[in-house]
């Protein structure tokens, strides 16, 4: 069972949907999330077949207490949640789980989830069509402790013929209204600031939190922004492809940490000896 995430698919008793009466079939959860998966592909870099399938396998095809009663396809517990919750038996008894507006909420923050803890950063480096070894990277990671995680999620992508969403192309500019989304290379979203644009407006105009973007970009600046700032909507990485940087004159740690869409702290971690000095020309970094 995995710390965060309830698999409640196997075993238990499931409540019937309320909208219909009875509950919702494989093919008609499919039929309704695809699209939704999807588009948390194209946005986060998570195989659509990897989301649907957990959310078959943990809400049992969406027929579950906690989907029907609070949107949580993925079983996620509340661990620092302040918004809604909803109690039921997991490994505890009574335990808390997040309540969710919508069911998009809940695949969002799944995929949030993924990209947050370091310990699924690797998983980002296979194919986004690589859909057999996302499933058993999740139980490497420590998702699930069920020894058959990756065979049971492999079997709901095979039957279902889910890997078919996987080839969806991404394009590498995606248009969000008027405003382009960049890929980095390192596999992050970014925007470029317009004329007087703030941290502020930018995370408004995206309906993304202010201390999100701040803490994306390791910045707490609320000034105006240069005109033509790569600014990140997504979490760094804590490594690049590139093994070093030979730092020029002028560079600080952030401006590398933009460059190679890597995180401070990271770089802080990897580079312990160097940086008890000020960095110098010449000097070389461990990006990875």
């Amino acid at each position: 069972m995995s710390k965060y995430f309830k698999c409640i698919a196997i075993g238990l008793v499931i409540s019937t949907n309320p909208a219909f009466g009875q509950e919702i079939s494989r093919k008609e959860y499919i039929e309704k999330y695809s699209s939704l998966a999807v588009k948390q592909m194209h946005q986060y870099k998570i195989p659509a077949s990897i989301t649907l399938a957990q959310g078959i396998l943990e809400s049992n095809n969406g027929n579950s207490r906690l989907a029907t009663k609070a949107n949580n396809h993925f079983g996620i517990k509340c661990h620092g949640w302040e918004g809604k919750k909803i109690f039921a038996d997991d490994d505890k008894k009574n335990e808390c789980f997040r309540n969710y507006k919508n069911v998009l909420e809940s695949f969002v923050d799944h995929s949030l989830f993924l990209n947050k803890y370091s310990r699924y950063e690797f998983l980002f480096d296979y194919k986004i069509t690589d859909y057999k070894s996302w499933a058993k990277g999740l139980k490497k990671a420590g998702y699930a402790t069920n020894n058959k995680y990756p065979e049971l999620l492999i079997k709901i992508i095979e039957e279902n013929k889910l890997y078919q969403f996987d080839s969806k192309k991404i394009d590498k500019n995606l248009i969000s209204g008027k405003r382009n989304i960049y890929m980095h290379p390192n596999k992050i979203k970014y925007v470029i600031s317009k004329n007087q644009e703030t941290y502020k407006t930018i995370a408004k105009s995206l309906n993304i939190k202010l201390k999100q973007i701040l803490k994306y970009n390791d910045d707490n600046n609320q000034s105006v922004l240069n005109v033509g700032t790569k600014v990140f909507i997504q979490p760094k990485r804590n490594r690049s492809k590139q093994r070093i940087h030979v730092v020029n004159n002028g560079e600080d740690l952030r401006t590398i940490s933009q460059t190679y869409g890597v995180k401070m702290k990271s770089l802080k971690k990897r580079n312990q000896l160097i940086l008890k000095n000020s960095l110098n020309n010449g000097d070389k970094l461990r990006l990875r």
